[in-house]
């Protein structure tokens, strides 16, 4: 429902400095708590941590219902703020949680499936919430999204998983935020993970701030051809998906993450130009379709190379970490994105998305190591003794035909 959202502040404001504002309040939580975040999630009972998530963003979303004008956008901008502040415990929960559920050797096409699912809710979310928009406005856009948080609320509620803990005390909350600070440098296939992060984070502020200016001023489409556009790549995220699901365990997660990367960067480039030649919808539904097809790739080799470099006890940590980072260099991105877009216009801004996900494959294919090995602890110099294990291997009991998770719900929300 972000994508109904975000068209509907700069319908209301007519201004990409307001779209920004909206990214700006959802991003300086997580700069504050992602990393912390992280931390909680190698302490809590990940399960429980996602349902409650799911929880307070559907409660949270309430003050959607008096929003009738402009002079009422502040209560959009305090709910993607609460929004925000919850959303990392849930991303680092579930980053955490995955990989103890299965085998490594079947993360590829675990982490496929949910990017598919992921897909799936992109498809149907984005055009509902364009459609939505259209129809009610934001009441009716909250309304919806209440829905859609309880219903991955109960879905999550089935998955039983009884992970396996000890008595020993833990350290100090800040001691383990500063050793997943540590983890995530010490590990040459984290930091080159960190760098993707940063780099791409500028592009997708630029893509988040300008994407509802490019289809309506751009392309000239209303609020239905801005979620039809914006849903497009999901149609091409689930071929991809199944592509990756068949196949992906054939190919190196470090090859499939960055020359995904390079592919997706490379559509982005003609997406974003091609209104040059003749400013019409139809070559930007099929560019966003071809696109899904290496994000697929990019979202499986990813967050494979992210679990394999990692160990379970530290891997909320290291998720908080990449989090942290990722929010701030979108937050440098939406500040620039804003400001430049009103003086140089949308086109020369939002090509920047094309050429950091260029970049950033090219730095993954030089960088990272062709073979992974999780992290071990890489103990800080207090560190002398190790760590009781938080969630490892968990024991999964009776989980019924369901698969490890729906969307991380709320977009790139």
């Amino acid at each position: 429902m972000r994508i109904g959202v975000a068209y509907q502040i700069y319908v209301l404001t007519g201004s990409t400095l307001a779209s920004a504002a909206a990214l700006l309040v959802s991003l300086l939580p997580k700069i504050a708590l992602g990393s912390i975040a992280g931390v909680y999630a190698d302490r809590w009972d990940r399960r429980w941590t996602m349902i409650g998530t799911n929880l307070l963003m559907a409660a949270a979303l309430l003050p959607l219902f008096a929003v009738r004008s402009a002079g009422q956008a502040w209560l959009i901008y305090a709910v993607m703020a609460v929004h925000a502040c919850i959303a990392p415990f849930f991303s680092a929960s579930e980053a955490s949680l995955v990989p103890t559920l299965v085998g490594s050797d079947r993360l590829v096409r675990i982490n496929s499936l949910n990017g598919q699912v992921s897909d799936i809710a992109r498809l149907i979310g984005a055009a509902l919430g364009g459609a939505l928009a259209a129809l009610g406005g934001i009441p009716l856009l909250g309304a919806v999204d209440v829905g859609t948080f309880l219903l991955a609320a109960g879905l999550l509620s089935l998955l039983q998983v009884r992970p396996e803990r000890t008595n020993t005390a833990r350290p100090h909350v800040l001691h383990e935020w500063s050793e997943g600070l540590h983890i995530a440098l010490a590990s040459r296939a984290l930091r080159v993970f960190l760098i993707f992060g940063l780099i791409t984070g500028v592009g997708e502020a630029a893509i988040g701030t300008l994407a509802a200016p490019f289809v309506r001023d751009v392309l000239g489409g209303d609020a239905r051809a801005y979620g039809m556009i914006m849903s497009s790549q999901a149609i091409g995220g689930l071929a991809g998906g199944l592509i990756v699901t068949l196949v992906g365990h054939r190919f190196p997660p470090r090859a499939m993450f960055g020359w995904g990367a390079v592919t997706f960067g490379l559509i982005d480039l003609v997406l974003f130009t091609y209104p040059l030649l003749d400013r019409v919808l139809w070559p930007a539904v099929v560019l966003i379709v071809a696109a899904g097809l290496p994000a697929a790739f990019i979202m499986a080799g990813g967050m494979t190379v992210f679990q394999q470099a990692t160990e379970d006890r530290h891997r909320g940590r290291v998720w908080g970490a990449f989090t942290a980072v990722d929010a701030t260099a979108m937050l440098i991105g939406t500040i620039a994105a804003g400001s430049l877009a009103e003086r140089w216009g949308v086109l020369p801004v939002i090509t920047v998305q094309g050429v950091v996900y260029t970049a950033a494959g090219a730095v993954v294919l030089l960088a990272l190591p062709h073979r992974l090995t999780s992290s071990p602890d890489a103990p800080s110099p207090q560190e002398t003794r190790a760590e009781p294990a938080r969630n490892e291997p968990a024991r999964i009991e009776a989980a019924p035909d369901r698969a490890a998770r729906d969307d991380l719900h709320a977009s790139a929300v």
